[in-house]
């Protein structure tokens, strides 16, 4: 009995053994396929704000990113004879700079290729140095800020133009279409909105306009009665706003409800169809510029909103034709490189002479665009509408 029992318990045992290697085997085969396959995966990054307030820029960024690389995955790319799928990391800054920090060092530490990003020039400008410690290559479509390239940082690039000549082109429209003599400035107190209204200060006053008001507000105020008021007082004939859609469409309403006649100025941020939404009928008052070649004017721009809308069911905002063409401008550094690795990249940069849906992208010695385009627009009847190109 004592034998038998010995005997049946040997043969569970083996059966034990047995199955467990099968499912070791099967576990084994299962994984074959990612361990022998011949595709790579590459991580680009892409940080914009996809809560808050301008959560609608962000996505805006963000699909015209995702869209790059889908294209691209689906020609086929191939490196160095290796096959090579791109993936999209894409993170939520949330506009801000403690957050945004936090989320480039997850970017280094997910070790993506490049990062497209970030939106804003707050968030651009102290993400740039943890970028730039990890030899990471940054191409921001949409920071304006000309600290942001001032830093001396090898790893910045951008595909737009900057404040020193969004602010600039604003303040000649003001000076010589508007004739104005006086204006009044408000600005959000973030590194673009500031940084913007300062450029346009700088400008005017040059021009001999006189600026008899400069007020700071935040970026998320929405009662602006207090410095609009003082603004009456003063009667300029033009207020600037720097900042972003969400707090300069009710600036502009506000201003219309307290029967302020002057026009209102103000750079890309405001330049969305978001703020005709929020400013209501006001925002035929307003001229908004961006920093950039507007898509209608792209020669590709047409066929690039065709392909966006249909992946995305809505329309371009403003800066996706820029994070598209950042992916690319990546991809094609990739190909000149011969390789993925971020400090192949990165070397190849410099050297970039890309033609793109937003045009020809190539970066002068601190990673700014060599050739530079501000677009002005008005709104009529609630629409953009393209009013003058200004080539820098």
């Amino acid at each position: 009995m004592q034998n038998k029992l010995v005997q049946i318990t040997l043969v569970m045992t083996a059966a034990a053994v047995m199955t467990a290697c099968g499912q070791k085997t099967e576990k084994k085969q299962a994984e074959t396929p990612a361990a022998t396959d011949n595709t790579m995966v590459v991580k680009i990054g892409h940080a914009a704000p996809l809560t808050g307030v301008i959560a609608h820029l962000g996505k805006d960024n963000e699909n015209g990113a995702r869209l790059a690389i889908e294209e691209v995955n689906q020609a086929g790319l191939e490196i160095a004879g290796k096959k090579i799928k791109l993936e999209l990391l894409a993170e939520d800054d949330a506009g801000d700079p403690k957050t945004g920090t936090a989320v480039a060092q997850k970017m280094v530490d997910a070790k993506v290729a490049a990062v497209v990003g970030h939106l804003n020039s707050g968030v651009s400008i102290p993400a740039s140095k943890i970028y730039s410690d990890a030899g990471i290559t940054q191409i921001s479509p949409s920071s304006t800020n000309p600290e942001y390239t001032k830093q001396g940082f090898k790893t910045t690039f951008r595909v737009v133009a900057t404040d020193a000549q969004q602010g600039p082109a604003l303040a000649n429209y003001v000076t010589k279409t508007l004739k104005a003599k006086t204006v009044a400035i408000v600005d959000d107190a973030t590194a673009y909105g500031k940084g913007l209204a300062d450029e346009f200060e700088k400008a005017v006053q040059a021009a001999g306009v006189k600026v008899v008001v400069r007020e700071a507000t935040d970026d998320k105020a929405t009662d602006f009665k207090a410095i609009l008021t003082k603004i009456k007082s003063k009667k300029p004939t033009v207020i600037m706003y720097g900042g972003m859609d969400a707090t300069g469409g009710p600036f502009i309403k506000q201003a219309k409800e307290l029967n302020i006649a002057a026009n209102v100025v103000g750079g890309d941020g405001v330049c969305t169809d978001k703020v005709a939404e929020l400013a209501g009928n006001a925002v035929n008052k307003l001229v908004c510029s961006e920093a950039g070649l507007a898509l209608s004017k792209m020669e590709a721009g047409s066929d690039f909103q065709k392909r966006f809308q249909a992946r995305f069911n809505t329309p371009v905002q403003i800066y996706a034709p820029f994070t598209y063409d950042s992916v690319m401008v990546i991809v094609d550094a990739m190909k000149r490189a011969g390789s993925t690795d971020p400090d192949k990249i990165l070397a190849e940069m410099p050297k970039t002479n890309y033609k793109g849906i937003i045009g020809n992208v190539a970066f002068d010695s601190k990673g700014d665009m060599k050739e530079s385009t501000i677009t002005l627009y008005d709104f009529k009847a609630g629409k953009k509408s393209v009013l003058d190109v200004v080539k820098m």
